[in-house]
């Protein structure tokens, strides 16, 4: 019974180690594509001099203790409304869930949304979208918050990765783009130490 454990243990360990394996891969994943998208004029934000003379992004060490599984509960009858944007015009939202996760010892609770522009289109109609804030905005990251990118989850849990959030496109060109703030109800009372860090060499 005791080798029987053992075995048990030994296996659990190693599916545990492949499966931070696979996190980490997608991760990378995530960075090197961002920063090829930055890199190429007909993607990136980025005009002039500061794609002339833009590298990589810099990004937070990768660290799992941020890509948390939130408990998931869709909204009823959500009721479409406008979201303000950076420019003081609006894009039109629906709520989609909330998402609750532990973490740093606290309980905290994201909403996230659906664009009804992007639901219209088939590669996007399973695309949901999370502004937020945290405690490292105007610090390490951009003042305006971070976007995260999601798929609808199939069941009541959904993976919510913070070392695959970014910046908006407003932090690195606010002439050309227009983008959502966050609301009130997605600002953190805790330090999100992931995902894209922030250099303001872009407003000077």
């Amino acid at each position: 019974m005791k080798k029987l454990s053992f075995l048990f243990l030994i296996l659990s360990l190693f599916l545990n180690a492949q499966t931070e394996k696979e996190n980490i891969a997608s991760i990378k994943k995530f960075q090197k594509e961002l920063n090829s998208e930055y890199l190429n004029p007909k993607e990136s934000p980025l005009r002039g001099d500061n794609l002339k003379n833009f590298k990589k992004h810099p990004f937070f060490p990768i660290n799992l203790k941020y890509r948390v599984t939130a408990k998931f509960v869709k909204t009823e009858n959500p009721v479409p409304f406008e979201l303000p944007t950076s420019s003081g015009k609006f894009k039109q939202y629906q709520e989609y869930g909330k998402a609750t996760f532990e973490l740093d010892g606290q309980s905290l609770t994201l909403t996230l949304y659906q664009s009804l522009d992007l639901m219209k289109m088939e590669k996007y109609k399973d695309y949901l979208f999370l502004p937020f804030r945290d405690l490292t905005n105007e610090k390490e990251t951009y003042g305006g918050g971070k976007y995260m990118d999601l798929k609808i989850p199939s069941g009541n849990e959904i993976v919510l990765d913070f070392n695959q959030s970014y910046q908006p496109f407003c932090a690195y060109n606010a002439f050309d783009y227009n983008c959502p703030i966050v609301p009130e109800e997605n600002k953190l009372p805790v330090r999100i130490e992931a995902g894209v860090m922030y250099e303001d060499v872009y407003h000077h």
